[in-house]
């Protein structure tokens, strides 16, 4: 057996990649990762601001165990690499008409705060929703987010033990048609109809399953010290400390075969030998044969089509006046349907809810330039992006001015990533930031899985089982890590020893060696 054999090159050090790089190169294998980024976390992106740092990408992190166990598979543990600090507000909402609202952490709070901005019979409305969502997280976690393919015989095992999940999942009904029965007041349903966005969906067309994404933001929220690309970094520096070589810079031009098995990854860089290759990117992009065009048929179309949502984002540093902010906020708009009908026909919503994040609130010195994230949702479209980049210019501060917001200095066109934008940071995407769209009740069955008919080729992100989100994405390159390690051991029992369901026994007899001088 070739040498090249023994290698794993990783294409994208997206959170979904490094997650699997880590895994393997603790047990020992040699693994080369390429990005052509300059620096790791894929979509968890950083830029350059008058404050240090701001974050360009997802802020929200949930599911905190999921990056406990990401450590302590390795031996390590998250708290000495990254410092997280929980939040006791976990966003606040504004309504044009005054009405503010937080979410807490602490569900008494949260059901306190409701009574006082909406009163009796919306807090009994709010509280029934939640441990609905609470069932359904439960009931699909395991058969679902926790597996490397979703388990249909699972999940109908789960519903005829559990009957009342079939009321709870309203398998006929949308989540908008879901929450504007669960709620007598239409804010409420527009606020938690915001979730579906969470996945690149629109509430209208979305599964009213998904209203289960508000237990993952209930059970609760934290922030990184530093932004979010502090969790990636430090992600990339313990995989480095376990032999993980990265190559930024480095585009992957093509996935090369010999004798109908993979051989590795040509790169602007040279040609990167291994017997295994992971691809952390969007899977329409094999899809599309950007990656070579034999390999077209690995991902169905149905996998990739149609598209999630896209964003305009705008990341800045400035002094904001007139609105006392938390660390996440959430500015609707009037008409939700609207807004969403707009994206469905390609265009740029008039009147859109936009969510703002103040990455320094509660450590900023008076006065001192803030960092800030805007994300107004977009449709996937490529369109004239000069044009789009001043009319959302133009639209979103205005809108923030209604609610009595402003910033100094007014950030400029320069500070905003569109949907073109996005398409040219992730290659094949059409700016879709979550892979296939949601919408469908079979949407969660559609999606690649980590494994391929390609024997050799892994997937591995947020376009792939379970789906979109950061803890899903990480959960993924697990996935994959533990498909890789299974279906090498079953080839040689040379090659590390994988305890059943892919996890690695850690120890350093079973791990291939390899040369000092193959660490970075």
């Amino acid at each position: 057996m070739p040498a090249s054999a023994e290698k794993i090159v990783i294409i994208g050090a997206g959170i979904a990649g490094l997650a699997t790089a880590l895994r393997l190169g603790h047990v020992g294998y040699d693994v080369t990762v390429v990005d052509m980024q300059a620096a790791p976390g894929g979509k968890i992106r950083s830029v350059p601001s008058a404050a240090g740092p701001v974050d360009a990408g997802p802020t929200v992190l949930t599911m905190r165990h999921v990056f406990d166990n990401l450590f302590a598979d390795v031996g390590a543990d998250l708290a000495d690499h990254v410092t997280l600090t929980p939040l006791a507000t976990l966003a606040r909402h504004y309504w044009d008409d005054g009405t503010q609202l937080d979410l807490m952490a602490d569900p008494q709070a949260s059901l306190a705060n409701l009574r006082d901005a909406f009163g009796a019979v919306a807090t009994a409305e709010f509280a029934q929703f939640s441990a609905r969502a609470k069932r359904l997280f439960e009931a699909f976690d395991a058969p679902m987010m926790r597996t490397a393919m979703p388990d249909q015989i699972a999940v109908a095992r789960k519903v005829l033990a559990q009957p009342r999940l079939i009321a709870d999942m309203a398998p006929h009904r949308s989540m908008a048609g879901l929450l504007k029965s669960s709620f007598t007041d239409p804010r409420l349903a527009q606020l938690f109809g915001r979730y579906a966005t969470y996945v690149g969906g629109s509430p209208y067309q979305s599964p009213a399953i998904l209203s289960l994404i508000w237990q993952a933001e209930a059970q609760g929220v934290w922030t990184v010290a530093g932004g979010m690309q502090k969790l990636a970094l430090a992600i990339a520096a313990l995989a480095e400390r376990h032999g993980v070589q990265f190559h930024h810079d480095t585009r992957a031009l093509r996935i090369t075969r010999q004798g109908g098995r993979i051989s590795g990854v040509e790169t602007t860089k040279g040609h990167f030998a291994g017997g295994t290759v992971v691809f952390n990117g969007d899977p329409r992009a094999l899809a599309t044969g950007l990656l070579g065009d034999s390999l077209a048929r690995v991902v169905k179309r149905a996998g990739t089509e149609p598209r999630s949502l896209s964003a305009y984002v705008h990341a800045f540093a400035a002094k904001p006046q007139g609105v006392a902010l938390a660390h996440h906020n959430v500015f609707f708009g009037h008409d939700p349907k609207a807004e969403f009908a707009a994206l469905a026909r390609k265009e740029m919503p008039r009147d859109a809810s936009l969510y703002l994040c103040a990455q320094d609130h509660g450590t900023a010195a008076p006065g001192a330039l803030q960092r800030f994230e805007i994300i107004m949702n977009a449709a996937p479209v490529l369109r004239d992006p000069e044009q789009e980049k001043a009319q959302c210019q133009t639209q979103i501060f205005a809108r923030f001015r209604q609610f009595g917001l402003t910033f100094s200095p007014t950030p400029g066109p320069d500070s905003l990533t569109t949907p073109q934008g996005f398409d040219a940071l992730f290659p094949a995407s059409l700016g879709s930031l979550y892979g296939r769209s949601p919408h469908g009740m079979m949407a969660a069955f559609q999606r690649p899985t980590v494994r391929t008919t390609m024997p050799g080729l892994y997937l591995a992100g947020g376009g792939v089982h379970p789906g979109a989100g950061v803890p899903m994405a990480t959960l993924c390159g697990q996935h994959a890590a533990a498909a890789i390690l299974n279906d090498l051991a079953l080839h040689s029992t040379s090659r590390p020893a994988a305890m059943p369901g892919g996890m690695s026994t850690g120890s350093a007899t079973a791990a291939p060696r390899r040369s000092a001088s193959s660490g970075s």
